[in-house]
Parts: structure tokens; C-alpha cells; sequence
């Protein structure tokens, strides 16, 4: 059943991490802006002060330097930080968790990890839930799709379908959410790894065009050219926060039995391309080549 307006949102909700995936999932809920409080370890830092603050009134949200402030009388928490910050986040704020707050984690960390937060959290007399971002924020927002799972799954659906989000169960115990998100990671962020030592490679033996020609006669049905200027420009976005979560795919497969071969690999590659600091403009898709040569020459330069 569909749950219309608020019914099942009580008291402010707070936003754990108001990094790209809070500001953008927040922005389309159905609620009073007054509402919502942000949290970031940003706000307590004279470096990077402003520039946040400066997000969160971009937002209409209340930021706050201090958990407990962004916490107080909320009944609902989005736990958004970086993968390897989940546990951390999660003690950090367990001693101004309201008894009975629904915790949504929503980290790209490994099973293991969402189990030990939520451990802290109900002993804190919260309500965990796994949450798993199945894609980009981008351009859905708040629709993005999302698995949730744990003993509080059902309550949580209640509380995200009212905020017109796109959630589905996944299952009863945590973790189920996180490992269907960690093992489809292999693929994703391998498939980027994967083009850049292909394109990279390619492009300074002076042969990216044919390379790419043999890929596309090989499989027609994919934009090589298109698809492999994306995947660099994931890389250098975003590869810092995606080695991150590579290292929690290693810890998933790890502990089940097998040997983490490529996922180390590809957190190696996600890692360095992250670090270059390059930024590049929004796919064009009227673009001769999709932006890949300039893309790969600029990755290049730096390696």
C-alpha cells in the first residue's frame, strides 16, 4: 500500500553526511524543509566550514557541527558518510539516538560493517535498517532505487514510501541489502577499472580506435565510445568514495570464502584515478567522441 503525505514520518530527520548522496536524496523528499538537520564533519572544521555551510543553505537545511544537535528530537536518521565512516559514524552518534529512531544506513560497506553498526545502534535503543543505493543519485534523487532489509524493514518502507522514495525489502536480516549492493559492485566499478587499463593503454600505443572498433563490431548493442568517457569520468569524480567501497567488497568476498583478486584490482585503479583531482563537465552527448580523448589525455598527464 501506498502511504500518502507524512503519515509515517514523525519529528525532524537527520541527515548523517551531507556529501553528494544526502544533499541529492534529501532535496526530493515531501517534507517542510524545517525538518531537516545535516550533520558533517565538515561543519567542524575551519578548512572546509564555510563550503559546507554554505551547502546546507543552498538546501534549506539546518547544519550543525555537533551529532547531538542534528540529532536531538529526530526519529528518523539517514546515515550517509563514506563506506570505511559507517561504524565510526554510527558510535560517534549512538549516545543522542532518541529510543525507538529509525537509523537508515545507507553506506556502500560490507556486511560485516552494517551488522557491527548496527549492533551499536540497538544497543543505543535505535532501530537499524540496511539500506543499499542501487544506482547513481543522479538524475532520480529521491527515487533512486534502494533495498532495505533487517527487523525493522517493514517500518522502515513505511517511513521511505511517505518520503516518496523507491524502496523495496530485500530481506529480514542485515546485510542482505549491502551484500546484493557489494557483490553487483564487483561489476560496476570493475567494468571502470577494466576501461580505464584498456583506454588508458590503448590511447598511448595510438591505437584507442581500433581497439574500439573491435570492441563495438564485437558488441554492437553498446556505446563503447560513449560508455568508456563515462566510466573515466566516474573514475575521476567519484574513485576516492568507489575504492572506498572496493575495500569493503574485498572484506564480503573475503568472507565468503574467496579470493578478492578483483576487487583489489579495481579498488587499486578507482584509487589512483580518484586522487588525480580532475573534473570534468557533464556528459554531452552531442559530443563527436563523448569527450574520451580529452578525458584519457588529461588522466593520462597526471599518472
Amino acid at each position: 500500500m501506498r502511504i500518502r503525505g507524512n503519515d509515517a514520518v514523525n519529528g525532524r530527520i537527520a541527515i548523517i553526511g551531507f556529501g553528494e548522496a544526502g544533499r541529492t536524496i534529501s532535496a526530493g523528499w515531501p517534507v517542510a524543509r524545517r525538518t531537516l538537520a545535516a550533520f558533517d564533519v565538515k561543519l567542524a572544521s575551519s578548512e572546509t566550514r564555510e563550503a559546507m555551510a554554505a551547502r546546507c543553505r543552498e538546501a534549506d537545511i539546518a547544519g550543525y557541527s555537533l551529532a547531538a544537535d542534528a540529532l536531538a528530537g529526530a526519529a528518523t536518521v539517514f546515515c550517509l558518510v563514506t563506506a570505511d565512516q559507517a561504524v565510526v559514524a554510527a558510535r560517534h552518534a549512538s549516545a543522542s539516538v532518541v529510543p525507538g529512531t529509525l537509523w537508515f544506513d545507507g553506506n556502500s560497506c560490507s556486511p560485516d560493517s552494517k551488522r557491527q553498526a548496527a549492533a551499536i545502534v540497538e544497543a543505543a535503543g535505535g532501530r537499524y535498517v540496511d539500506m543499499a543505493i542501487m544506482a547513481p543519485v543522479h538524475p532520480k534523487k529521491h527515487r533512486v532505487p534502494v533495498l532495505i532489509a533487517g527487523p525493522h524493514a517493514e517500518a522502515g518502507l513505511a517511513v521511505l514510501t511517505a518520503l516518496d522514495m523507491n524502496a523495496a525489502v530485500a530481506g529480514m536480516e542485515v546485510g542482505q541489502a549491502s551484500a546484493i549492493k557489494m557483490l553487483r559492485s564487483v561489476m560496476i566499478k570493475g567494468l571502470e577499472a577494466l576501461t580505464a587499463e584498456c583506454i588508458l593503454a590503448a590511447r598511448r600505443a595510438g591505437v584507442e580506435a581500433q581497439v574500439l572498433a573491435s570492441l563495438q563490431a564485437s558488441d554492437p548493442g553498446f556505446d563503447w565510445q560513449a560508455r568508456s568517457s563515462y566510466n573515466l569520468e566516474r573514475m575521476t569524480a567519484h574513485g576516492s568514495r568507489r575504492a572506498a567501497e572496493m575495500e569493503e567488497v574485498e572484506k564480503t568476498v573475503a568472507a565468503l570464502g574467496l579470493p578478492p583478486r578483483m576487487s583489489v584490482a579495481i579498488a587499486a585503479w578507482q584509487q589512483q584515478i580518484g586522487a588525480l583531482g580532475l573534473a570534468f563537465e557533464d556528459e554531452d552527448p552531442a559530443a563527436g567522441d563523448h569527450g574520451l580523448a580529452t578525458r584519457a589525455d588529461a588522466v593520462l598527464n597526471r599518472l
